[in-house]
């Protein structure tokens, strides 16, 4: 079966959650696209983030993007924990630079750096939930 790709506004709007609750500045979600594929072989992948690299990037004169692509088969049946988590993850691949390059497992990339960010995570949304809804300030003439 060949592999085939299709849009992903739902992970884009959780990449757009994470990145805004957690503050991760360096991300540009403006080039960050995500894709569902559907019909991978791959037996433990769930997910995965691909970056156009420096070649690319000169050849076609275009600014660094990532794509971060879910696969169907392991990544829907996850509950939405474990999909911010699966988010996260890659998330954490992106270097500060946003260069189109990667940041590696070793050292920076562990389950234990997702687990705190996803509790830093949770606890913001709670301490937002908290705060008033009310986006404007009325200013006495």
């Amino acid at each position: 079966m060949v592999i085939k790709y299709f849009e992903a506004p739902d992970i884009k709007a959780l990449i757009l959650e994470i990145v805004d609750v957690l503050e991760l500045l360096h991300v540009k979600t403006q080039s960050i696209h995500c894709l569902r594929s559907y019909g991978s072989k791959s037996r433990y992948t769930i997910a995965r983030i691909h970056g156009l690299g420096k070649i690319w990037q000169k050849t076609f004169h275009i600014s660094p993007s990532y794509i971060i692509e879910v696969i169907s088969e392991r990544y829907d049946s996850l509950s939405e924990e474990k999909k911010i988590k699966v988010l996260i993850h890659e998330l954490l691949h992106v270097p500060r630079g946003f260069s189109g390059g990667f940041r590696p497992h070793k050292g920076y990339v562990n389950e234990k750096k997702v687990e705190k960010l996803y509790s830093e995570m949770q606890k913001k949304k709670k301490e937002n939930a908290k705060r008033p809804k009310n986006k404007y300030v009325h200013v006495k003439d």
